[in-house]
């Protein structure tokens, strides 16, 4: 399931896109949230060797950049965390970046759904 997307809705008003067990090299398969008013990245599980995971976002679904926080940085993650997606292009996705054999991640993006 790892390129797959889930999407649900939690609760009203909210939508939930899941992406579970990214291995090294994997992109996810994109969603388009551009609807999505406020949106919120999470990443967990195990990144392995010098693991990275980077979420990136597109108008096209063609040329992929990465996105970033409200502060600037990109939205590139080593460990788990979760942060806040600044921009707001029709497609995003997440792209694992670096690992080994053992890289797992999951990433949930929540989302206002106006």
């Amino acid at each position: 399931m790892a390129l797959t997307v889930l999407t649900s809705y939690p609760a009203k008003g909210l939508a939930l896109a899941s992406w579970e067990d990214l291995a090294n090299g994997n992109s996810g398969n994109s969603i388009s949230c551009a609807r999505w008013a406020d949106k919120t990245v999470q990443v967990s599980g195990t990144f392995g060797a010098a693991g990275s995971i980077t979420i990136q976002g597109s108008n096209d679904a063609t040329v992929w950049a990465t996105l970033h926080d409200p502060q600037g940085n990109d939205l590139t993650f080593t460990a788990a965390g979760i942060e806040m997606i600044t921009e707001n292009p029709l497609h995003i996705r997440p792209n694992v970046t670096a690992g080994d054999g053992t890289t797992a991640l999951d990433v949930d993006i929540l989302g206002r759904d106006d």
